[in-house]
C-alpha cells in the first residue's frame, strides 16, 4: 500500500485535519498546565539551597527548551519549504515564529527574575543567555521580514533563510555552559545520566513542558488555519467556508 506523504500538504486537507485536532488539545494542554502549575507551586518541597525562589524552574525551563524546538521545527519546515516548494511550508514556518518569540521572551524574563536573588543582578552577558537573546532577535528579525514583504511566496523564501541560518544558535545555547566557563548552572535533565532533582520536581517540569508543547500544537494549528483562510480565499472552498462560518455566526 502506498503512502501519500504529501496528503497533507494541500491546504484544503490539512485546514480539515487542524479543525479536527484544534479543541481536544486546547483543553488537554489547559488541564496539563493547571496539574503542572499546581505539582510545581503548591506540591514539590522547597529547595534546600535557593528555597522558594528556584520554583520560577517550573516555567523558565520548559520555556527554554521550547524557544529551541520552536525554531528548529521552523528551519526544518524551511527547509521542506525550499525543497519541495509546498505552500503549507511556510505557513507553518510563520505560525510557528510567534509562539517561538513569546517563549524565548518568557525564557528571558523568568531567567532574570531567577538571576536577581541568585546572582545579585538582573542580566549578566553570560554565553547561554546572550545566546538565547540572539535566538529571541532571530524570531523578531524572521517575523518583520516576513510582514514587510508583501508577496507571500517571497516573503516564505526570506524567511526561510533566517530559519535555516539561525539554527546554527539552537546548539549554541545548548552546549554553551559545557562549551564555556558561565554562571548559568548546567543541565538538572540529561538524556544520558540521571536528574539531579527530586523525582516531584522532575515530574512537575515534564508536566510543564508536555503542556507547553500541546499549547504550541494548538496555537499554531489555528494560525495556519487563519493563514490558509487568507491566502486560499481565490478558491471556492474557502468561500464556501466562510459562507459556512457566517451562516453559523448569525443563527
Amino acid at each position: 500500500m502506498s503512502i501519500r506523504w504529501f496528503h497533507y500538504a494541500a491546504p484544503q486537507t490539512f485546514y480539515g485535519l487542524a479543525g479536527s485536532w484544534l479543541m481536544p488539545l486546547v483543553v488537554l494542554a489547559t488541564a496539563l498546565t493547571a496539574l503542572g502549575l499546581w505539582m510545581g507551586f503548591a506540591v514539590a518541597p522547597t529547595d534546600f539551597q535557593q528555597g522558594e525562589g528556584y520554583r520560577i524552574i517550573f516555567v523558565h525551563v520548559p520555556a527554554s527548551w521550547m524557544s529551541m524546538i520552536i525554531y528548529l521545527a521552523m528551519a526544518f519546515w524551511s527547509i521542506l519549504g525550499v525543497t519541495f516548494n509546498t505552500r503549507l511550508s511556510g505557513m507553518m514556518t510563520r505560525a510557528l515564529a510567534p509562539t517561538g518569540a513569546m517563549f524565548a521572551f518568557l525564557s528571558l524574563w523568568t531567567g532574570a527574575l531567577w538571576g536577581k536573588p541568585m546572582w545579585g543582578t538582573w542580566w549578566v552577558w553570560d554565553a547561554r543567555l546572550t545566546s538565547e537573546l540572539i535566538l529571541f532577535f532571530l524570531y523578531l528579525g524572521y517575523i518583520a521580514l516576513t510582514s514587510a514583504i508583501d508577496d507571500p511566496r517571497r516573503g516564505d523564501r526570506a524567511g526561510a533563510v533566517i530559519a535555516i541560518v539561525g539554527a546554527i544558535n539552537v546548539p549554541i545555547i545548548y552546549f554553551s555552559v559545557k562549551w564555556w566557563n558561565t554562571l548559568h548552572q548546567g543541565a538538572s535533565v540529561s538524556l544520558t545520566k540521571a536528574p539531579s532533582m527530586a523525582a516531584l520536581m522532575l515530574a512537575a517540569m515534564l508536566i510543564m513542558t508536555l503542556a507547553f508543547w500541546v499549547y504550541t500544537l494548538a496555537l499554531v494549528l489555528y494560525r495556519v488555519r487563519t493563514l490558509i483562510l487568507q491566502r486560499e480565499s481565490h478558491t471556492d472552498w474557502v468561500r464556501e467556508v466562510v459562507r459556512a462560518q457566517h451562516k453559523e455566526a448569525t443563527a
